[in-house]
């Protein structure tokens, strides 16, 4: 009998998986974490053994469990090596690989949508997280009414926008408020060494600011939040995300923060500081700090630079020339 092959099928068997249940959950929390090592040259020399610090940290420091997503804007390959072994490991348990550098705005874009928790933890890959991080950020997060953001790192001059709706916060029924001097001096040193702010221009910034701290049912929280690491609703954070792809690869961050403060949600900060500012390169007090915490600080390396060098780099005559050079190779590589 000669056979039609019209009248065949085109597979053979049943695929297993129908109707069939998964028997997985996620977690109520994804931690996501985006990151962009394009290279290991100028600014990026260090940044992989400073992402490797922050990952790391999050494994080991990361309580309740939750599940950790990385989303790589188009990182070199060694790096991308490296998320895979994470993810084949399930040390992470999502893992988003951009071909492309689609910004930081947009990626959050993507970031809210993928996340499967119902409250994301954000975060760029330059923050080290030290124990009970996650849990410091989740009480301020239920006790307080309408929080928008929690951040883990209090910096004063984001008292500068987007508080409104959070100052509104005094006066309420139950909430004790207290103004000045609420943070260390030493945390405002750590901010400006690790981020490259100087320091005169920082006291610019922050010249006539009073902290605000909130008490809420024995939880405590200064007002403001950074857009550097923050713990949000996902519901909230797609609200306020701007509308269409914006295709822009930095900035956009405090349009995000104003749009939670229109929309009335409260950025707050928790009162002692749960995370640390790493930068682009790993300090002496971050490598302390993360052997203390039980960081393997034999994958991070240590770079300290001299303070005479630095002090002959900043003067007006060599700080001239080392930008102008600066400025004409990053033409010469980007042209």
């Amino acid at each position: 009998m000669k056979v039609d092959p019209s009248n065949t099928m085109p597979r053979i068997g049943m695929n297993p998986s129908r109707n069939q249940n998964s028997g997985y959950a996620p977690t109520e929390v994804t931690v996501a974490v985006l990151t962009h090592v394009p290279n290991n040259d100028g600014y990026f020399e260090h940044r992989f053994d400073v992402l490797k610090a922050c990952i790391e940290s999050l494994i080991a420091n990361t309580s309740p469990v939750s599940d950790i997503l990385v989303f790589d804007n188009a990182s070199s390959k060694e790096v991308v090596d490296y998320l895979r072994e994470l993810y084949e490991a399930n040390r992470i348990q999502y893992l988003i690989l951009s071909s492309r550098n689609v910004g930081k705005i947009d990626a959050l874009q993507m970031i809210s949508r993928a996340t499967p928790g119902q409250i994301i933890a954000y975060t760029d890959d330059d923050i080290l997280f030290l124990p009970d991080w996650l849990d410091s950020h989740l009480k301020i997060l239920s006790t307080f009414p309408k929080v928008g953001m929690v951040t883990g790192f209090y910096i004063r001059s984001q008292l500068n926008w987007s508080v409104k709706s959070t100052l509104a916060l005094e006066g309420q029924a139950g909430i004790q408020t207290e103004h000045g001097v609420l943070w260390d001096r030493h945390w405002e040193d750590h901010y400006c060494e690790n981020m490259g702010r100087a320091k005169d221009v920082y006291a610019q910034e922050t010249a006539g600011l009073h902290d605000t701290r909130f008490t809420l049912d024995g939880i405590q929280a200064l007002a403001s939040a950074g857009h550097h690491q923050f713990v949000t609703y996902k519901d909230a954070l797609i609200e306020a995300l701007p509308d269409g792809w914006s295709g822009k690869l930095m900035g956009k961050m405090r349009e995000l923060d104003e749009a939670y403060d229109q929309l009335g949600y409260i950025r707050l900060n928790t009162h002692q500081p749960v995370t640390r500012l790493l930068g682009n390169v790993i300090s002496l007090e971050n490598a302390e700090t993360a052997k203390l915490f039980g960081i393997d600080i034999h994958q991070v390396r240590v770079e300290q630079t001299t303070g005479g060098i630095r002090q002959i780099a900043k003067l007006p005559i060599v700080n001239g020339i080392l930008r102008k050079l600066y400025r004409w190779l990053f033409r010469m590589i980007n042209s």
